[in-house]
């Protein structure tokens, strides 16, 4: 079993400067903050120098809006893992949340570094540097401190776009992260037209799609837990922008009466990704017990099968509480 070892800020630092050549991953089913943290190491470790690869192990494309981010350009998707100096996984829960990649990651095991922000993450790297923060781009920030690496524009909008995504437009957080985006926004950052892109522009299509969704919500109940669910099949799914797929979630999330909300996101047929959220419940444990990881408010996993198959897997891993 290959060795897993904990670094600061400062042990992550060094892994990256002693490498000359870095294949950067981040997750399948990207969102603002994978593509923020994979853009933003890639760009700083150009800065270095360094022969950067930035991958995602998925054959499809992730939402378009997530383009605006700059180095997004640089994402390829891939199964083929380049031989590099250090492979390093940024915002990935899990080993297996690097998808098509999972397996070629196995194989060099004792040179991945994981960066990340997720508390039910395992530890699965030989490094690892996994903090209780708001973002992995936060993450990054206290890492970039100790790089030879000059802030500029680009790197605090993709820092920027971890940021204020994963804090629900800074909802949920600590002080830090009020800190953290006035630094970034003295770059002159755009956060109004960022808050467009990212999350809140919407199409006609996608409001009656959204109202659609709605219209087939469920509860349903297991050992006293009430959970909402919201099903977005593929062909549904396949047409929604990444901002009516999040706004899904939103709703849910605060449905009277219920302690879960969840939204199943048919991503090919027969092929889900699985939204959890609450205020009560610690969902990362149940995420975590059919593969996936993330936070006690919100958490997510991937799974197969029919719709109504899926939600009986989850509804079998409830647990009273």
């Amino acid at each position: 079993m290959a060795r897993s070892e904990m670094v600061d800020a400062a042990g992550a630092a060094a892994l990256l400067t002693n490498a000359d050549s870095v294949a950067v991953i981040t997750h399948v089913q990207p969102d603002a903050d994978a593509i923020g943290s994979a853009s933003a190491l890639s760009q700083a470790l150009k800065q270095m120098g360094k022969t950067v690869y930035t991958l995602i192990g998925q054959p499809f494309d992730y939402p378009e809006n997530l383009n605006c981010i700059p180095g997004s350009e640089d994402v390829a998707l891939t199964d083929q893992l380049p031989a590099t100096d250090l492979v390093v996984t940024v915002d990935c829960a899990s080993r297996d949340r690097t998808g098509m990649l999972e397996p070629a990651i196995a194989l060099v095991a004792e040179k991945v570094l994981v960066i990340d922000h997720h508390k039910s993450n395992p530890a699965y790297g030989a490094y690892n540097i996994i903090q209780t923060a708001e973002s992995t781009t936060t993450v990054l920030r206290g890492i970039f401190e100790h790089l030879d690496v000059e802030m500029d524009y680009n790197l605090a909008f993709a820092l920027y776009s971890g940021l204020v995504t994963d804090t629900g437009s800074f909802r949920w957080g600590t002080e830090r992260m009020h800190t953290l985006a006035a630094e970034l926004m003295s770059y002159g950052l755009n956060t109004r037209q960022i808050a467009m892109d990212l999350m809140d522009e919407l199409t006609s299509e996608d409001i009656r799609l959204i109202g659609e969704v709605m219209s087939g919500v469920q509860i349903v109940e297991r050992h006293g837990i009430k959970v909402a669910v919201l099903t977005a099949g593929h062909d549904h799914y396949s047409k929604m922008t990444q901002s009516a797929v999040e706004m899904l979630i939103d709703y849910v999330r605060v449905l009277r009466g219920t302690d879960i909300g969840v939204v199943f996101k048919e991503i090919d047929y027969g092929w889900w990704s699985v939204s959890l959220r609450s205020a009560t419940v610690d969902v990362s444990k149940i995420a975590g017990r059919l593969g996936g990881g993330g936070h006690a408010p919100a958490a997510g996993y991937s799974s197969s099968g029919t719709p109504q198959e899926v939600v009986d897997k989850l509804l079998g891993a409830l647990i009273a509480q």
